[in-house]
């Protein structure tokens, strides 16, 4: 079973652990913790993958740099995790996690690209535009490229609106490609 499966998994019943104890918010908060924490460090996430490493030391280590930080669901997530020998799949099952806790909160992730940075005024409209097209919540990434020479390329998903001023000048020099080529 692929190491996303079996994330999933444990992702799916922590989502439903942490219903019925009503701490959907605060697990995601660990998740979000541990996350960023394994990302930071690459050696912890080494070790905790190591099969090497015996499960007595790996659940000492995430107790000395969690227990303070975390709730007692998400600590006992990650014992039990690291006790069935899926410690490699913790950094997976807190990304799953997220992901999980977005859905069931209608939040999307959308991405815009502009030439300039927006004024705050601006960041707000696109985030309100795109919130009522799309609905739910929507948290805007803003990023600046100058090569886009003016205009924005915003991605959704999947989705993607690109109004830059460098994509209409390839589109117009594609098309005076195929006008000089007939």
């Amino acid at each position: 079973m692929s190491e996303v499966t079996v994330a999933i998994r444990y992702a799916k019943a922590l989502i439903d652990l942490a219903d019925e104890q009503n701490a959907v918010e605060a697990v995601k908060d660990d998740m979000v913790l541990f996350y960023k924490t394994v990302r930071s460090s690459p050696e912890l996430g080494a070790v905790l993958a190591n099969p090497i490493v015996s499960h007595s030391k790996k659940i000492a280590i995430i107790s000395d740099v969690f227990a303070s930080r975390v709730s007692e669901v998400s600590l006992a997530m990650f014992k039990i995790m690291v006790n069935k020998g899926r410690g490699e799949v913790l950094y997976a099952t807190a990304h799953e996690y997220i992901a999980l806790y977005d859905i069931k909160n209608n939040i999307t992730y959308a991405k815009v690209v502009s030439a300039a940075p927006l004024s705050e005024a601006n960041r707000q409209k696109m985030q309100d535009d795109v919130q009522t097209a799309i609905g739910g919540t929507i948290k805007l990434n803003t990023q600046v490229d100058p090569a886009l020479i003016g205009g924005f390329v915003l991605t959704v998903g999947d989705r993607q609106i690109d109004t830059s001023v460098a994509a209409s000048l390839k589109r117009i020099k594609k098309e005076f490609a195929s006008i000089a080529t007939n």
